[in-house]
């Protein structure tokens, strides 16, 4: 029987409740982790840290509030004893050109989606250094590799996840924490499923053919956070079926 991965190991997940953090919360318990399960989606979160069962407990949390990543952070400590690993997964998605974007609107995005992965990697640096280190993952995307129309606000937060994760790789090496971002393209969740993803014959416009799977993107965190990568620490990850590649040939 091969050896769980992440036996004894503490992760925290945000946007854990739904999609690509969820996929990530049921494949870190099945390879031994206690996960706190943060959301600010109290009805689905309680529910997945029940399903996952007793080495899950659910969190409440805004990630964009830095004393609400102090009481999760906490709660992991007073659960579980510490923490090793962060998922920076929770994120919103809102599309409009340049000229018609809202301060307010670009403000909340960034404030999800680059605000609350730094509030996140400030608030366990601590922790994990005291723990002899740790693995944090920040979600980006491939809309953090190149300019997309009509993601001004998006693609900010994207880029800005891209460059303070290989800054906080560079400061946080000494003391043990590996820093990498993810970059997933087109990927199956509740969010992308207005956009028709959803459905094993659904071509995608990539050279892979298809869009991508939440357990797609829970097999690369697991990579991530493993002892596997143990010499992978500022880089990022391209998951998105070739995307970024080129585009799909026709045939």
């Amino acid at each position: 029987m091969t050896a769980a991965k992440l036996q004894g190991k503490v992760a925290i997940v945000t946007g854990a409740a739904l999609g690509m953090g969820n996929a990530v919360a049921h494949r870190f318990i099945a390879e031994g982790a206690n996960v706190i399960v943060a959301d600010i989606r109290e009805a689905e979160g309680k529910a997945l840290a029940d399903e996952l069962g007793p080495a899950a407990v659910f969190a409440a949390h805004d990630v964009s509030d830095e004393a609400s990543w102090h009481a999760v952070v906490e709660a992991a400590v007073a659960a579980f004893g510490g923490v090793d690993i962060l998922i920076n997964n929770a994120g919103i998605w809102r599309t409009a050109p340049l000229v018609e974007q809202t301060a307010a609107g670009f403000d909340e995005i960034v404030a999800v989606n680059l605000r609350g992965v730094f509030l996140g990697m400030q608030a366990v640096a601590g922790p994990m250094r005291q723990r002899g280190g740790g693995a944090i993952v920040n979600t980006s995307s491939t809309a953090g590799l190149v300019g997309l129309a009509n993601m001004v606000a998006y693609g900010a937060s994207k880029w800005g996840v891209r460059g303070i994760s290989k800054v906080a790789a560079i400061e946080l090496g000494s003391w043990g924490i590996r820093v990498n971002s993810i970059h997933p393209g087109g990927v199956d969740t509740p969010m992308t499923a207005e956009l028709g993803f959803r459905g094993p014959g659904v071509v995608a416009p990539v050279p892979l053919g298809r869009y991508g799977t939440r357990d797609d993107i829970a097999a690369l965190h697991l990579f991530l956070v493993s002892d596997e990568a143990s010499w992978i620490t500022g880089a990022e990850i391209y998951i998105d079926g070739g995307s970024m590649a080129g585009p799909r040939p026709v045939r």
